[in-house]
């Protein structure tokens, strides 16, 4: 972990682990803006990070990743708060409203999961890079960009539905070449990295989940606090591009679901 105080972006941070990452980086001296499309949700955020760390510096904004507008305003509302942004993390994110296959699933359900997931992760860079590109540059990357997509394993662990599945198998596509067109254009000053924080115990991953699936979850997904503690350091002294952190690696996971089967049996 570094000794300096570092400027903050994340998305989805008025819950979840994105609540609990904005905790830990202020916790360590950063400077954080977080943001959520619930205005409520996100004062009440705001209002409890400062309760907790009264000498911090935590802002939020309202914001819906899928709306152009609404993301140039954060990476402006960002820049002129932190006066330097050197970690965006693009945790916003939804796995639709429903766990049903794709013909039993809404048009507007369909529409709402991609936007959010793939649309809104590729503004969100796109707003990142042009901000990391007006800050001073360096021959190393010294501003790193973060998103949350799902390797091959992953989704095909996943109970979630396709359109929430493919849209992050889509995000993680995006990292990769992101990276390379960062490499191949010459900005060397901007990392993009891909974070796998594993099964977090969320409102999402609860969200319409059969019995045995909930007893499952319960079982092998962990808190966020306990992701955010692990992931936060690993971002903040994170060097080069192109990397992937992840929470623990996937065949963990899977080995706690195998012994959970017996406990979620019974039960």
């Amino acid at each position: 972990m570094t000794d300096c105080s570092l400027g903050v972006v994340i998305t989805g941070g008025s819950a979840g682990l994105g609540y609990a990452l904005a905790s830990v980086f202020l916790a360590a001296g950063d400077r954080v803006v977080i943001c959520g499309r619930n205005q409520e949700r996100l004062d009440g955020a705001l209002r409890s990070l400062c309760e907790e760390f009264p000498e911090g510096v935590a802002y939020g904004i309202r914001c819906d990743v899928g709306d152009p507008h609404a993301v140039k305003l954060l990476a402006g509302f960002a820049a002129d708060r932190l006066g330097m942004v050197d970690r965006w993390i693009n945790n916003a994110g939804t796995a639709g409203q429903l766990k049903r296959p794709l013909w039993m699933l809404r048009p507007d359900d369909i529409l709402e999961t991609c936007t959010t997931n793939l649309s809104g992760s590729l503004l969100l860079c796109a707003e990142a890079v042009r901000l990391m590109e007006s800050q001073p540059p360096s021959t190393e990357a010294i501003y790193h960009i973060f998103n949350m997509g799902f390797s091959s394993s992953g989704a095909s662990f996943s109970r979630s539905a396709v359109p929430h599945k493919a849209s992050k198998r889509g995000v993680a596509e995006l990292t990769h070449f992101l990276s390379r067109e960062l490499r191949a254009a010459g900005k060397t000053s901007i990392g993009v990295h891909e974070l796998s924080p594993g099964l977090v115990l969320t409102g999402l991953l609860l969200k319409d989940a059969s019995p045995e699936a909930m007893r499952m979850f319960k079982v092998i997904a962990e808190r966020p606090e306990h992701v955010a503690c692990r992931l936060a350091p690993k971002i903040r002294s994170i060097t080069g591009s192109n990397r992937h952190i992840r929470y623990q690696p996937f065949v963990m996971t899977l080995l706690r679901a195998i012994k959970a089967i017996p406990w979620i049996i019974g039960k």
